[in-house]
């Protein structure tokens, strides 16, 4: 996709590389530079926080051992004890301290030894009392769910206590020993708080960064994903569908990128903060508007010239690099005329119109695109220069960096049960009761199988319990329990084997590699840590463990998880239950309690345009609310569409239907504006009926009980419309189309009224209310629906496109449209006319190549004279793409072409792309020809 910037003649001479831009401001280079090899990395994981968290897994695991094992020989200690304790505290830091500031990463790591050194002398004098020990155990991991709800310091302290007992019971370790092994645990924590502060410490806005350039990434393959949609050989059902799925991934990328806006560490300035949200959230609009109308023309009989004029304009909108944003307001225009073009031709049907109006719309949208990405490369590094009429607020909460799931729903549902007494205390002491009795249970029972190892089923309880809120995701955990132990059996066993007995730093490094993979896979699948934690546990038990009994221990652990997340399975079903039903409905009431906010808030910023409201902030609360509702209706296991029904996959996609056209909504409504008194009546009435509808749901919500009617306020809203054509602006304008998006957005919330079982009805408003059309006060009728004024290059850009989509193919020859920075048109001299020949921008014939065509040539401008790197697309006259060719030191070759008309786009990281016209006639069949292309220069002389 493109980058966010664009050049005025005070800009045009900014590197594409990134450097000061409007203002002074800073555009860094990881947001917006070049495509990478490694983009897609960035893409799977936004902010890189999986591969933080793998990397902090094996910085701080190798400093644990190599300090645990240093300290044991310094004080005269087993290495094993040495490195066991020195091996806690690195994996607890790891895994349970996740801090984004220096101070309370240090405050969490530093307190780590003393609530383990603590009870580890308890857990010595116990060893000789089996049945207290196992108390205890059992009673430390109770504690340990109870301390979870008064914050992240407390939880570490409970988990410190119950690994102390576990440590102290599996080692054996002895009592005059424990003075020591506190030395051990205070060194090593400080060791691998010096290790994480020096190699991995957090940066909060580092990771924001690097948030908005996997926007930028998954921008680009949204524009990839629209260009192989319209090839008109491609299997249209796949790139729908790879379409959506590249429309989803940037919606959590920009959902997830409010959510670290939210966090104080990263935006200090409010104002930044929420200028930074408008113009993504935007970005996101426009390009999640191009994605639909892509979706609808693939089904549409699109004419050759308007396919080809979309895909080429698509094409410039991917490869526009940082500083250039001004050709995709070009490219919109292009896309605009050809689509205007087919509609003024006599005859057209109406599939036909459909299409060009829907190319229309993909042209405004790139030029909105255009738009968002200039105001938001001009936020830069530094302070605004206009300020944001009302601070940022944050809306998202993350979990593991993304937008939260069921956990936040499940909270609510906790709290808000209506008890009396004693039962308040219940949501306190629900998950310590699940974990106590299901460790009562289940330590008897793995004790009798192997009194050495029964706390295997403790852990089954305490990872059940840890980060799940419903049957489904607890079911799902231990599924990918299962198939991780099992496939990390298989790779241990294999790695020990190929190792062998001796070889120390061999296992060492497997152990440290196990971990640290399956740190970095377990915000992606449970299951991939599972493999990872098996592979090096396998080796640790290879120490102890003839290589002949390995099957049968490893089936014993799994048979002992298994009971463990079975037993706690069900006591989480039976004691003090939250019911999967109860976590559903408070998702939904939770969407429906937002969209009224949102319509609320619309209703307070036309009545008082001064009041501080923030329209785009309300529609990130419906996507916040659309990501718990995903999360609590995800199947246990997914079913082909035809097997899975109507009930929950269909309510999710209404939903997420209705969360479009919300921010449609929002970004639309969000104006000054001065509604005459008429007019204002009738859109309180609008919206006053749209929230009493809402209501009506949120009781069903709320009390379970079917009743109550949604009434559909679309024939209220086109009668409003009605009153509005008269002449108006560009706030009328607006104005229609926050209506038209309110009016989709009440019908797709009553297609789920009505999947909950709700009545939906239809009032007419009554003949003869509608008033004279009316014309908003402030508004001139200058320039009502049309484009702005082009300048003389960009007409003549447009010529010469209309003259190509004309004559293609009629002669042998070619034109050219050269996509330079249209707001510095002294630079470039008037497009010649279609010819047959030119010293530049000409097909020559220089040789023969088979029955195809090849096309050679050079890129060049005056920064490079011996040659610019880019990439060649090729487009043909039906619009179909051709595989990119990389020109590399200047020189490009292009091979397979077949007579007709081509569009040549050349772009890289330094030039706006350049489109010129290639026309390959049937005389040059298996002839090799020349054409080179000039760029425009990455700054001025």
């Amino acid at each position: 996709m493109s980058t966010p910037a664009t050049e005025s003649p005070e800009t045009a001479a900014v590197p594409a590389e990134g450097g000061q831009g409007r203002g002074g401001s800073v555009a860094p280079r990881r947001v917006g530079g070049p495509r990478h090899w490694w983009d897609w990395v960035l893409a799977a994981d936004p902010g890189l926080g999986q591969l933080q968290s793998g990397w902090r897994s094996l910085v701080s695991m190798v400093t644990a051992l190599a300090v645990g094992y240093g300290m044991s020989v310094a004080l005269s200690l087993p290495a094993m004890l040495g490195m066991m304790v020195g091996g806690m505290m690195g994996l607890m830091s790891a895994f349970a301290v996740a801090e984004n500031t220096p101070k309370r990463l240090a405050r969490a790591i530093l307190w780590m030894p003393f609530p383990y050194s603590a009870v580890l002398p308890l857990a010595a004098w116990l060893h000789q009392d089996r049945a207290l020990e196992i108390t205890l155990m059992v009673v430390a991991l109770a504690v340990t769910f109870f301390l979870a709800r008064f914050g992240a310091l407390a939880l570490l302290t409970g988990m410190m206590l119950f690994n102390a007992f576990m440590v102290g019971m599996m080692a054996d370790i002895p009592l005059n020993l424990c003075g020591k092994l506190f030395v051990v645990a205070v060194v090593s924590a400080a060791a691998v708080l010096a290790a994480r502060l020096l190699l991995c410490c957090p940066m909060p806005r580092e990771d924001l960064l690097r948030t908005q350039r996997a926007f930028v990434i998954e921008s680009r393959r949204v524009a990839d994903a629209a260009i192989s949609a319209l090839d008109p050989d491609a299997d249209h059902e796949v790139a729908v569908r790879r379409m959506r799925k590249s429309l989803r991934r940037l919606n959590v990328t920009t959902v997830t990128i409010d959510g670290r806006l939210g966090q104080p560490e990263v935006a200090a300035d409010p104002d930044t903060a929420e200028l930074l949200h408008q113009r993504l959230f935007d970005a996101e609009l426009a390009l999640q508007g191009i994605g639909q109308s892509v979706q609808r023309l693939t089904r549409l009989q699109v004419t050759a010239e308007l396919r080809e004029a979309i895909v080429v304009g698509l094409v410039i909108a991917r490869d526009t690099p940082l500083g250039r944003s001004d050709a995709l307001r070009l490219a919109g225009q292009l896309v605009q005329q050809q689509a205007t073009a087919v509609l003024e031709r006599p005859g057209i049907d109406s599939d036909e119109a459909e299409a060009a109006a829907l190319a229309r719309r993909v042209g405004n949208l790139i030029d909105s695109l255009a738009s968002a990405l200039t105001d938001w490369l001009d936020l830069g590094w530094n302070s605004p220069t206009e300020r944001a009429k009302v601070p940022f607020q944050p809306v998202i909460a993350l979990e593991q960096n993304r937008p939260a799931g069921t956990g936040a729903v499940a909270r609510r549902v906790s709290a808000a049960q209506d008890v009396q007494g004693w039962q308040r205390a219940i949501p306190y002491l629900r998950a310590p009761l699940h974990a106590g009795v299901a460790a009562a249970i289940v330590c008897p029972i793995t004790d009798a199988i192997d009194p050495q190892r029964f706390y295997w089923g403790l852990v089954g309880v305490m990872i059940t319990l840890f980060g799940t809120n419903t049957t489904h995701e607890r079911l799902r955990k231990l599924a990918h329990r299962m198939a991780g132990t099992v496939v990390g059996a298989v790779i241990g066993i294999a790695l020990l084997r190929l190792i062998g007995p001796g070889h120390i730093y061999w296992t060492l490094t497997v152990i440290v590699a196990g971990l640290s993979i399956g740190a970095w896979g377990i915000q992606r699948q449970y299951a991939y840590w599972v493999v990872g934690l098996v592979t090096a546990l396998v080796q640790l038990y290879g120490m102890s463990t003839p290589y002949d009994g390995m099957d049968h221990l490893l089936a014993e652990r799994l048979l002992d998880n298994g009971l463990g997340i079975l037993i706690a399975i069900a006591c989480a079903a039976l004691i003090f239950p939250v019911s999967s039903r109860k976590i559903t409905q408070e998702a939904e009431r939770g969407y429906v309690s937002a969209v009224e906010h949102l319509i609320s808030q619309t209703v307070l910023r036309w009545r008082e345009p001064e009041a501080p409201v923030r329209l785009r902030g309300a529609a990130r609360g419906v996507d916040a609310a659309l990501f718990q509702i995903r999360g609590v209706a995800r199947p246990l296991v997914r079913m082909p569409m035809g097997v899975r029904g109507r009930s929950p996959d269909n309510r999710v996609a209404l939903l997420s239907t209705a969360t479009g056209h919300a921010r449609a909504f929002a970004a639309a409504a969000d104006m000054d504006i001065d509604l005459p008194a008429a007019i204002r009546d009738r859109v309180e009435r609008i919206t006053e009926l749209f929230a009493e509808s809402l209501q009506v749901l949120d009781r069903h919500f709320a009390t379970g009980e079917a009743g109550g009617t949604w009434v559909r306020v679309g024939p209220y809203i086109h009668d409003l419309e009605a009153a509005l054509r008269g002449p108006g602006g560009p706030r009328a304008e607006r104005l229609q189309r926050a209506l038209q998006e309110l009016a989709a957005l009440d019908e797709a919330l009553a297609g789920y009224a009505e999947a909950r079982s709700l009545a939906t009805t239809t009032q007419v408003p009554a003949p003869g209310s509608s008033p004279a059309a009316t014309r908003l006060g402030g508004e001139s009728d200058g320039g009502a629906g049309r484009s702005p004024s082009l300048d003389r290059r960009t007409t003549a850009a447009l010529a010469a496109w209309a003259a190509h989509s004309r004559r293609a193919g009629d002669t042998r020859g070619t034109g050219t449209s050269r996509l330079a920075p249209a707001a510095a048109p002294e630079r470039v001299a008037p497009l010649p006319a279609r010819r047959t020949e030119s010293p530049r921008g000409a097909a020559t014939a220089i040789g023969t190549a088979g029955s195809s065509v090849t096309v050679v040539g050079s890129l060049s401008c005056a920064d490079h004279p011996g040659g610019c790197d880019a990439w060649i697309t090729v487009v043909s006259d039906r619009g179909k793409r051709q595989p990119g060719v990389r020109a590399v030191r200047g020189r490009y070759r292009v091979t397979g072409l077949r007579p007709g008309g081509y569009t040549v786009v050349a772009s890289g990281a330094a030039h706006a792309p350049r489109a010129e016209f290639l026309s390959l006639s049937p005389s040059d069949s298996g002839r090799e020809l020349r054409f080179d292309i000039e760029l425009e220069p990455a700054s001025k002389p």
